[in-house]
């Protein structure tokens, strides 16, 4: 209120010294009276009139976008002009920060895997992220408050987009046809809508994965279910001598064996998928782990093939023992397997010169066509299905070998030919290979 007591005592001097001055003019006039109301409104004129001129300046400065300083008068005008200003300054302050909250917003949506597209009332796009904009064959900026519909015209997305309902997502297939859509709709505001859209192919290849890999185990442990059951009905149901029942025993272990080895290669891969990933820093000797793998394939071959190791001293690897023997075995059986009697096999080491070690399964077997070798690894993966039961395999040992190598780091690479044999090579990293330092020999002294 100081202002208010302020302009009230300037106001009651002026119309004092007005009048005073007013009653001295109108004495030479002999009429005091009326100098004297005169001089008083001519007093408060002046100060009406200094209130008006600081009263335009701040008027000025509003108009003008409070662009430039505030006008620094003193009393009611200085006070409100300096309110004033303060208050636009916290109000820009305010603005800002608001402006960098959404910029932050923004920019987390943007780093969202998930599309996000905005439609105001009448489905005009109010802001797409670029993911959004990707999937749906947009432009981000030149889109914007164009009509969702006369831009994405899939039916069953312009269909979901007018149901209103939106309980459910849809699943469309991308415009550009590299694979599939996940649209989710929402309401908010006053009809506005969010459109939430999400690239699904990888989970729906997944889940085709997943379903083929669960009808390929009913399948695999049906059929030899299917001639125990068999195999167990005769018995049961037949008499028979002891040759045939020696026969029929024999089948029904075959059929047994050929399960467990399946149950034991799908227990491995749960195992390669879930666990740890190896230590980098656990060396192992190369040598005995290809002799091992050598012998356990000459004991399969039972000499039909010749089986030979190249493996210098010396070197040693980084990883688990377990997984690196069972890829190496792997190819090493499968060799046997689809190589003729009296056929080559050989496993050897190598150097490359990037530094990356390679372990190679070299045969002289049947070859495998180009068009099978790249799916080789996948689960399941049978070239010729009758041929793999009859030599034992379950259609798992290379996706073992896929899975060992990825873990550690590696590749598996495939060179074959029909009729000429193949040759697998299992690559390691260079950090996972070193030699060892050969020990010099003990200095001989002479007397």
């Amino acid at each position: 209120m100081t202002w208010l007591l302020s302009r009230l005592l300037a106001s009651i001097l002026a119309m004092a010294l007005g009048g005073a001055l007013g009653v001295l003019a109108g004495a030479a006039l002999h009429a005091p009276a009326i100098g004297a109301v005169l001089g008083a409104g001519a007093g408060v004129g002046l100060v009406v009139l200094r209130d008006a001129l600081r009263a335009g300046r701040l008027m000025r400065w509003l108009r003008d976008g409070q662009s430039g300083p505030v006008p620094r008068d003193a009393g009611l005008w200085g006070e409100l002009g300096y309110r004033i200003e303060r208050v636009v300054h916290q109000r820009e302050l305010a603005l800002a920060a608001e402006h960098r909250r959404l910029d932050e917003l923004l920019s987390a949506i943007e780093a969202s895997p998930n599309g996000v597209l905005l439609l105001d009332a009448d489905d005009h796009i109010a802001w797409c992220s670029a993911v959004a904009a990707d999937h749906l064959g947009l432009d981000a900026q030149r889109d914007l408050h164009q009509p969702i519909t006369n831009l994405v015209r899939m039916p069953a997305f312009v269909a979901y987009l007018q149901d209103g309902a939106w309980q459910e997502p849809v699943t469309l297939a991308a415009p550009d046809g590299s694979g599939t859509l996940q649209v989710v709709l929402r309401g908010y505001g006053d009809r506005q809508k969010l459109v939430v859209t999400q690239d699904v192919t990888e989970r729906q290849r997944a889940d085709a994965m997943r379903r083929d890999f669960v009808a390929n185990v009913s399948h695999e442990i049906r059929t030899p279910l299917t001639v125990l059951a068999g195999f167990v009905e005769t018995m049961a149901s037949l008499p028979l001598n002891p040759a045939e029942r020696s026969r029929v025993i024999t089948l029904m272990q075959q059929q047994t064996n050929r399960m467990q080895v399946l149950v034991s290669d799908l227990l491995q891969l749960a195992q390669l998928e879930g666990g740890p990933r190896p230590p980098a820093d656990r060396w192992l000797a190369l040598t005995p782990l290809l002799q091992r793998a050598a012998d356990d394939a000459r004991t399969l071959s039972a000499g039909r093939q010749q089986i030979t190791v190249d493996a210098p001293g010396g070197v040693e690897l980084a990883g688990l023992e377990p997984e690196l023997f069972s890829a190496v075995l792997n190819l090493a059986t499968n060799a046997v397997r689809y190589t003729p009697d009296g056929g080559q096999i050989h496993i050897g080491w190598d150097l490359r010169a990037d530094g990356q070690g390679e372990i190679s399964v070299r045969d002289s077997g049947i070859g495998i066509a180009r068009e099978h070798q790249a799916r080789l690894a996948q689960r399941f993966y049978r070239i010729d299905g009758s041929r793999s039961r009859d030599t034992g395999g379950t259609g798992l040992g290379l996706a073992i070998v896929k899975h060992v190598l990825q873990r550690h780091g590696g590749s598996l690479e495939v060179d074959s030919e029909l009729g000429k044999g193949s040759r697998f090579r299992l690559l390691l990293p260079a950090g996972r290979v070193r030699r060892q330092p050969v020990p010099a020999a003990p200095a001989t002294t002479t007397a």
